[in-house]
């Protein structure tokens, strides 16, 4: 009114009559009597309030608007769908990483690396079945069979410590990041005792062994029966490890079986030498240079020997010349 009478802006009328700007612009049909969509907001609300609809998302409601004959576009059922507010929040997971309690172990030997890990299959009424499963990576062996519905922490470590009363402990336990391993149960069982190596998230290559076994027994075993209880699975797969280690001929181990192989195995463990000093220091040559060629300009070709003939780490050493000169 006060811009007709007047003749003043918009931004003039609204400041005298202390109005938004926003308040002079047209409604949008969506909250008006005339939205073409009502009815479609109607249909989405009243299809996410019922109960067997309050985790599912718009392609659900997109579908089921498909099946009842009605013709409409997926990206609108979408856009609608936000307006009303009806998205499903995600459940996020939080993940947890373990940590490590001792430094990357080679298994050159017997009993110093267990690789642990989970795998799934189900029986013949689908109900899920868990089964664990241990090698030794140095000799193959299969060192544990669980097979349960549910195994927790506190049902692995009772089996791991049968295991160790009869064979003796290992030098470190390698495992994924899964919950029964990442828990504070096996970490207090372990402390001081046994170390445990976490591979990274998402890297199972950095657990081949265990990886190999499941894939074996996955292909050999689990695919070829059909279980029909818990207690039936449980047959098959200890069966089915005896004969691993009683029978599997290992292209590694020369063709020879895990039981073979760790009973005529000598090797001990060798302990790595460790590089570099305590203090940080760069370690001396082992024979002292001669002063004419400490004082001599090396050759980047030059320098590189020297280097490698002492075992100074390339980012340990600045200089040859001041290695030289101290």
């Amino acid at each position: 009114m006060l811009q007709h009478r007047l003749g003043i802006s918009e931004r003039a009328a609204c400041r005298v009559t202390h109005q938004p700007r926003s308040t002079q612009r047209r409604t949008p049909r969506a909250d008006t009597p005339e939205d073409p969509d009502s009815w479609l907001r109607d249909w989405l609300n009243t299809f996410a309030q019922q109960p067997r609809n309050q985790r599912k998302g718009y392609r659900r409601a997109y579908a089921d608007l498909r099946a009842a004959g009605h013709v409409i576009n997926r990206k609108k059922v979408h856009r609608i769908w936000r307006q009303e507010g009806l998205q499903v929040a995600r459940r996020t997971r939080r993940k947890r990483v373990g940590t490590n309690t001792c430094g990357i172990t080679d298994a050159d030997a017997a009993d110093v690396v267990w690789a642990m890990d989970f795998q799934f299959d189900a029986t013949a009424d689908h109900q899920r079945i868990k089964i664990a499963s241990m090698v030794d990576e140095h000799t193959r062996e299969s060192l544990l069979s669980i097979v349960h519905r549910s195994i927790t922490a506190e049902t692995l470590i009772t089996e791991i410590a049968v295991l160790i009363n009869t064979r003796g402990k290992p030098m470190v336990l390698r495992c994924d990041n899964g919950p029964e391993f990442v828990s504070k149960a096996l970490a207090d069982f372990c402390e001081n005792i046994i170390g445990i190596a976490y591979i990274p998230p998402g890297e199972p290559w950095r657990n081949g062994y265990i990886e190999s076994f499941n894939n074996r027994l996955r292909d050999e075993c689990l695919n070829l029966n059909q279980f029909h209880s818990l207690l039936h699975a449980r047959v098959i797969i200890n069966d089915w490890k005896h004969d691993y280690n009683q029978y599997h001929r290992h292209s590694s181990l020369e063709y020879q079986t895990p039981n073979e192989y760790a009973q005529a195995c000598s090797h001990t463990h060798q302990t790595p030498k460790p590089t570099g000093t305590q203090n940080g220091d760069i370690p001396l040559p082992l024979e002292p240079l001669e002063p004419a060629d400490a004082d001599r300009h090396w050759s980047p070709q030059a320098q590189l020997r020297c280097i490698r003939s002492v075992g100074i780490p390339l980012t340990r050493i600045k200089s040859v010349r001041s290695c030289a000169r101290h």
